[in-house]
């Protein structure tokens, strides 16, 4: 037999070993973890939060899944260091002082029998946090992966909703139909699944309900990728110590949730987030007021509150939504097939001739898209109409977007409220709607 069989009495024994020195790599790992997860915490949020304000939903969900990943292994284990660490603790008291003498403490006989009762000993103590950290450190990275499972449910129903519901190719009818009937499964599915989670596996134990159910448990064994983390899970469910701690944490992160999602109201009807109006100024529309890097531009961007040069430089930042308006509105620039979301930088050519071809058409349609952008917005200052060219740009973070130059130098000293109009095109009308409204103050050098 092999050294790494699983039967062979060596290969027992060798885990065996391990098994009493795992402690070591624990904390090792845990070290390791803990510093990069704490690096890479806040670049996370930042980019969820930078991928929410473009709108761009892929990449969004990335960044979330993995910020909502991160928060889980950084508490877990910062969780068993503590627990590792008193356990180190308990351990070299117990080398000092030995397992605990009642009789010196010299209590009541109700105290002492009580204590005996609830403590029983030092080393079943030391027992008990041993157990609490190996299986805590476990659990840390089995959540990561159910995590991952309901992220690939997620991403069914929406790879569902792309080429079922949102496909040209196929009849409006049988796209409908077709797509109502795997959303249904997949949701019908996950519920199941679900439920069999909490009830830890009643569904399987029912004879006829566990012949209606396998087909659902295999199918979404590949959806949830469970296959890749199954043992350590049934390892969990048969051990009555590791079903009680995943039972503990469950309201222990229920309780996290609740309370970073607190907050205390100051007012009835004032709050700081409110979008820019004529009587009230969102720092998101500022230029000058964007100094943080969780600052992150809104849907209209000018330089500041208070215009002293006799124009105005206006931003107004790309998002997919942006595009999605433009696609209504001149359906010719759709593409058959849609290439946002995640991809590739890498690209293959088969020519160069191809390659000039594809860089002129490309030229050609942004020249028709910034065309329709330019047609579709305008703007009004007060009641004057002003319908400027825009241009593509980057700006704020490098933020791709449109920017252009607006003539003020005749309006008089004081507030003016500067709107950003657009054109929807409803079945065969054009109406024109007010996108963004926000207030500035002219005054002259």
């Amino acid at each position: 037999m092999g050294n790494n069989d699983y039967n062979s009495p060596a290969f027992k024994k060798l885990l065996d070993s391990l098994q009493q020195q795992s402690w070591e790599l624990e904390l090792i790992i845990s070290g390791f973890a803990i510093f990069g997860l704490f690096t890479a915490y806040e670049p996370l949020r930042l980019e969820m939060l930078h991928a929410e304000n473009e709108d761009s939903v892929y990449s969004f969900l990335v960044y979330l899944i993995l910020h909502i990943a991160s928060s889980i292994l950084l508490f877990n284990l910062l969780l068993h260091v503590i627990l590792r660490g008193l356990w180190i603790g308990a351990l070299g008291l117990r080398y000092v002082s030995g397992d605990i003498e009642f009789e010196k403490l010299r209590y009541s006989e109700r105290f002492t029998n009580y204590l005996k009762k609830r403590i029983v000993s030092f080393d079943r103590y030391i027992a008990n946090l041993e157990n609490y950290c190996s299986v805590l450190f476990a659990i840390s990275f089995l959540l990561i992966f159910y995590v991952l499972a309901l992220t690939m449910i997620i991403l069914s129903i929406v790879l569902v909703a792309n080429f079922i519901f949102d496909n040209d190719q196929l009849p409006d009818a049988l796209s409908a139909t077709l797509g109502t009937i795997l959303i249904i499964l997949i949701i019908l599915g996950m519920l199941l699944t679900f439920i069999d989670f909490v009830t830890q596996g009643w569904l399987k134990r029912k004879k006829w309900i566990s012949r209606l159910y396998f087909p659902v448990y295999w199918i979404f064994s590949f959806i949830t990728l469970s296959f890749l983390y199954r043992p350590l899970v049934y390892n969990f469910l048969d051990n009555r110590f590791g079903k009680r701690l995943i039972l503990l944490l469950v309201p222990i992160y229920i309780a996290i949730l609740m309370v970073t999602t607190l907050e205390y109201r100051h007012s009835n009807y004032l709050e700081k987030d409110l979008e820019s109006s004529s009587i009230f100024a969102n720092k998101e529309n500022y230029l000058d007021m964007l100094k943080d890097k969780e600052d992150f531009p809104g849907k209209l961007v000018i330089p500041a509150k208070v215009i002293t040069e006799p124009y105005l430089n206006v931003f107004v930042p790309f998002s997919e939504s942006l595009e999605n308006r433009i696609f209504a509105y001149n359906d010719s620039l759709s593409p058959k097939i849609d290439r946002r979301g995640l991809t590739s930088s890498m690209e293959f050519s088969t020519s160069w001739d191809d390659e000039i071809t594809s860089r002129r058409q490309k030229d050609s349609i942004r020249k028709v898209y910034l065309k329709t952008f330019n047609e579709i917005h305008s703007f009004r200052i007060d009641s004057l109409e002003l319908d400027e060219e825009f241009i593509l740009t980057t700006g704020i973070n490098n933020t791709l977007g449109f920017e252009t130059y607006l003539n003020i130098s005749d309006l008089q000293q004081g507030k003016h409220i500067l709107r950003l109009l657009r054109k929807r095109k409803i079945k065969d009308s054009v109406i024109s709607q007010t996108d963004v409204i926000l207030p500035f103050w002219y005054y002259k050098k």
